[in-house]
């Protein structure tokens, strides 16, 4: 724990001197280097998940899910990985471990259950968004909108009092939008937990589009190629607020009609509680 003073607390004072922060997740880069390996095969992929007997079946769980809708069940990771890709089991690897590695945070004052339940549904939402403007994201949206509030995990686990602090205040308010949460953040700790997750993503070496998603989540920069790619999940991490009513700003910035909103939040209900299960079986 952190007691520096928020004025002068930095975001390497946050992701330093903690081995859970600062280690990347393995098994995810010893499948990141099997996927650029252009001599290495699907077994080889598959190889290193069965190393890792849970991860192994709850992929396995995933991928017979509705979050595909595969007609017949499959009974192996190689076969997940001839059917999906080697990317998407990838993102897959690395999406499950996250939520696995930060599901265990002391403190009865934050629900993680509901933390994963919100980004879940995010990144479920985002997914969709992706599919209606043409898949250009199909490997990195639903990934995206999992882990884009992570830096909020880093302050509960590393500054919990401030963090603490900032969830009173903002509980204190009628309605909430993005911009509330960072300005509060930015007022009580100094940061904000976009920059915070970005920075944390960076330090593990994930891939560019999670990094500066996150980074352009309040601060648009229409010139960065991940700049649309932003933009849904944020319009995603505000429809995934089920207390409070959307962003309409957010709405119209991507030409969305009420009825496609609809429809899309219609068919994350209808499916979200069973893949929940699936990614955070603690829950």
């Amino acid at each position: 724990m952190i007691l520096s003073s928020p004025s002068a607390l930095t975001v390497a004072d946050l992701l330093r001197g903690d081995l859970q922060l600062a280690s990347p997740p393995t098994v995810y880069f010893l499948l990141k280097k099997i996927v650029d390996d252009p001599n290495k095969t699907a077994k080889d992929a598959a190889f290193v998940i069965e190393g890792d007997a849970g991860l192994a079946v709850r992929l396995l769980k995933i991928v017979n899910s509705a979050f595909y809708g595969f007609p017949s069940q499959i009974t192996s990771i190689s076969k997940a990985i001839s059917m999906i890709g080697t990317r998407e089991v990838q993102n897959l690897v690395l999406g499950t471990l996250i939520v696995e590695r930060f599901s265990d945070l002391p403190g009865q004052h934050f629900s993680i259950h509901d933390f994963w339940a919100r980004n879940l549904r995010c990144a479920l939402i985002a997914r969709e968004l992706d599919i209606h403007f043409g898949k250009r994201y199909p490997d990195a949206a639903f990934l995206c909108g999992l882990v884009h509030n992570v830096g909020q995990l880093v302050f509960y686990r590393r500054i919990p009092v401030l963090a603490r602090e900032v969830d009173l205040l903002l509980q204190s308010q009628a309605q909430l939008g993005v911009d509330d949460e960072v300005d509060t953040e930015q007022r009580v700790i100094g940061l904000d937990h976009f920059q915070v997750g970005s920075e944390l993503c960076r330090l593990w070496g994930l891939p560019d589009v999670i990094v500066e998603s996150i980074r352009l989540h309040c601060y648009p920069d229409t010139t960065s190629p991940y700049a649309d790619l932003a933009a849904m999940v944020r319009l995603a991490n505000s429809l995934s607020r089920v207390e409070n009513p959307y962003d309409a700003h957010a709405v119209n910035a991507l030409n969305l009609s009420p009825e496609q909103i609809s429809f899309m939040l219609d068919k994350i209900s209808d499916e979200f509680e069973v893949i929940f299960k699936l990614f955070y079986p603690a829950g």
